[in-house]
């Protein structure tokens, strides 16, 4: 990706988590903190005046009108798709997760994630991909406790891979977890974007992260 710098703007409504998180960011080549929000109603306000690359938006946010940060994710997604979202959260809970991809958001990092982590995440958002902090990871690739209906019409395989593409793994990162031929990885991806309707990448991971969750 680009070397230029990247900018961000943090939304937390404690301000000593968002000085800790500028501390962070700022040591960090090419991060660069541009504002800082509050409150859903501020985020989109100076989401508009600043136009900032990528906002780290906290899911438990709340302002006057009670708005999470996920219902806020929604709705800055809407009004500016071209701004990447990254969620911030305590929770590791996959249904958290399953919310935030359903508003638009790029990627979840825990809170408690090293710094570096939170670097990568938005490396990887930025890149175009789509980042998990690592135990959330685990979580959606192990199988769901209800597996029937999962990839319904998928082979057990397929379904395997999807749970994998829900983690956020590449096909180099699926095929040597099930070693297989990174070939034979993009080829079960093909079979299930054809036999689930699906268009391009985007809709699958939806696709993926939506089904993944118990």
């Amino acid at each position: 990706m680009s070397e230029r710098d990247i900018n961000i703007l943090l939304v937390d409504d404690h301000p000593l988590v968002r000085d800790g998180l500028r501390a962070r960011l700022e040591a960090a080549p090419r991060l660069r903190v541009v504002g800082e929000a509050g409150s859903a109603e501020e985020a989109l306000e100076q989401a508009g005046i600043l136009q900032p690359d990528l906002v780290l938006m906290d899911v438990n946010m709340r302002g006057d009108s009670n708005t999470s940060g996920i219902e806020a994710t929604a709705r800055l997604t809407q009004r500016f798709p071209g701004i990447a979202v990254l969620m911030l959260s305590m929770h590791d809970r996959p249904e958290y997760v399953t919310q935030a991809i359903q508003a638009g958001a790029r990627g979840y990092v825990l809170k408690d994630a090293p710094g570096k982590d939170i670097v990568l995440a938005i490396d990887t958002v930025m890149g175009g991909g789509i980042y998990y902090s690592a135990a959330l990871a685990r979580q959606l690739a192990s199988p769901p406790a209800a597996a029937s209906g999962y990839g319904e019409g998928l082979t057990s395989r397929e379904q395997e891979i999807l749970r994998f593409i829900a983690a956020g793994q590449s096909n180099k990162g699926i095929a040597r977890e099930l070693d297989l031929s990174v070939r034979t990885v993009e080829t079960h991806r093909l079979n299930i974007k054809r036999k689930l309707g699906i268009e391009g990448q985007a809709e699958l991971i939806r696709y993926a992260i939506q089904h993944a969750s118990p």
